[in-house]
């Protein structure tokens, strides 16, 4: 990997185009290297991954309301909607923004944590949806995803933005262009001017993440994909973008980030290097924010050493600053410790969550979000018992750069009545590539099975598993057939409604 240095520059000073991070990232993505077997593999994975969580959300609200608004969007030649057959197609455009809602809904798929955050697989359903639109090959797909994998990832790993109260979204919409870019062969110059439009159109705020957290959680990277899609459409007319977008004296790095005096580093792979990035992401088992993964793997492990857990006084979770600040008691959120609180609120409060997996020893998508779940007495009592702590040895462990000292987890102390403590520590989630049990293709089966369970058919799992199995060999016809179909009696709204604009 090669460190590319971005630093914000005045404008009669402003680098060569050439030298610029937006431009760097351009030829990531445009580069002609050969993918290998295991990344190949993994992209399949992911694929197997979003249909999975799609299909399990395909009659939540938010998922059916984004696809009565793509319903209103028939296009011939276009692109398929989850859970809707493949003979009706629809504007990709629209497909990306109600698939893309369908995947970030439970919070179960995959993430990668660095500098900032990221579920770089909300990269796919915009790729897919365009791949479909425009004829291309699984290949081509390929090629997309990884690139796209791969500047989010840099991204994330070199620019914070958290600590400004900026919605993660920012990297991902110029990682959905620089994919799409990839995929349609595009030049270096249209990518590049891409990815800048979606920069500039992509910067929000964290208070779609913040207190009482609504449905905008699943929606955010959905629209990410529309303004891409838009972006990318833009430049391929010629439309040229705010530039440069990261460097500029007045850009997003000056007013919206860490300012004039700003200087990243960002870790791009030099020419012929081999796109991996993707290989250091990782999927979760349970439906719940990721920081949550290990302390529910520690919860189930700790509870066969508990009795009675009405002996437990008081529960302290010692872990990093981003776990404390964001689902922690350190984010200062009364709705965390709400029992009326939505489910997007429940999923960000890691003392609900260790609270229900330690009575449980289970995670479920639904069952464990339940109003009549979150309400119960016996549940209340013990949440409220919960705090968390930061401690400087997680939150060095949490930013390292080597993949194997990376953690996400933390040491949890919990007080009984008598005076007995009981302390265990958990690094990385048992299905993390360094876990216990890290997930390999039989386990991406296993959780397509379990979530799908009677939504699909044998023959519909069959066929959907086998086009996967065979990503980079499919036609452009074989891609249009890259959709999980459900029975149109299982599927809420699959029919244009009456209730909005559309």
């Amino acid at each position: 990997m090669e460190l590319h240095t971005v630093r914000v520059c005045p404008s009669a000073a402003t680098p060569p185009q050439e030298e610029q991070l937006a431009w760097k990232l351009a030829e990531v993505a445009t580069g002609n290297v050969a993918i290998g077997e295991e990344v190949a593999g993994m992209v399949a994975n992911r694929i197997i991954d979003n249909a999975s969580v799609a299909t399990a959300a395909i009659n939540r609200g938010p998922v059916a309301h984004a696809r009565s608004q793509a319903l209103a969007h028939p296009r011939a030649s276009g692109a398929n909607l989850f859970g809707i057959e493949n003979g009706r197609t629809f504007d990709a455009e629209w497909a990306a923004w109600a698939n893309g809602v369908a995947v970030r809904e439970l919070d179960m798929h995959d993430t990668f944590l660095a500098a900032d955050y990221s579920h770089p697989a909300d990269n796919i359903p915009p790729l897919l949806a365009v791949a479909q639109q425009c004829g291309s090959t699984g290949a081509d797909l390929l090629r997309g995803i990884v690139a796209a994998y791969e500047i989010q990832i840099a991204l994330v790993k070199g620019i914070c933005l958290h600590k400004h109260k900026k919605d993660h979204i920012a990297h991902l919409c110029p990682a959905q262009a620089a994919g799409i870019g990839a995929m349609l062969g595009l030049s270096t110059e249209i990518v590049y001017q891409a990815i800048q439009q979606a920069v500039h159109v992509s910067f929000s705020t964290r208070q779609s993440r913040k207190g009482q957290i609504s449905s905008w959680k699943a929606y955010a990277p959905a629209h990410a994909g529309k303004l891409a899609i838009e972006a990318v459409d833009r430049a391929m007319r010629g439309e040229q973008s705010p530039s440069p977008i990261y460097e500029g004296e007045d850009s997003v790095l000056a007013y919206m980030l860490d300012g004039r005096q700003a200087e990243y580093q960002i870790p791009l792979p030099g020419p012929g290097e081999p796109r991996r990035a993707i290989l250091e992401s990782y999927t979760k088992e349970h439906s719940a924010e990721y920081q949550s993964q290990a302390l529910i793997d520690l919860a189930f492990q700790m509870r066969t050493k508990i009795r009675d857990l009405s002996e437990i006084e008081k529960i302290t979770i010692h872990t990093s600053h981003h776990t404390h600040y964001v689902i922690g008691t350190g984010s200062g959120d009364p709705q965390k410790f709400d029992p009326q609180a939505t489910r997007e609120t429940l999923d960000h409060s890691i003392m609900y969550i260790f609270a229900v997996a330690l009575e449980d020893g289970r995670w479920h998508q639904v069952e464990s979000y339940s109003p009549e779940r979150a309400q119960r007495k016996e549940t209340v009592a013990l949440w409220r018992k919960i705090a968390t702590t930061e401690d400087s040895a997680w939150t060095d462990r949490y930013h390292a750069t080597d993949p194997a000292r990376r953690a996400f987890g933390g040491r949890v102390a919990i007080q009984l009545r008598g005076g007995k403590q009981i302390e265990e520590e958990l690094a990385v989630a048992n299905a993390h590539p360094a876990g216990q049990r890290p997930f390999v293709r039989a386990d991406y089966i296993r959780k397509f099975d379990t979530l799908t369970e009677e939504m699909l058919d044998s023959s519909e799992r069959e066929r959907f598993l086998s086009l996967c199995d065979r990503l980079p060999d499919l036609s452009t016809a074989e891609v249009l057939q890259l959709n999980v179909q459900m029975n149109r009696d299982l599927v809420q709204c699959v029919e244009r409604d009456a209730k909005g604009i559309f």
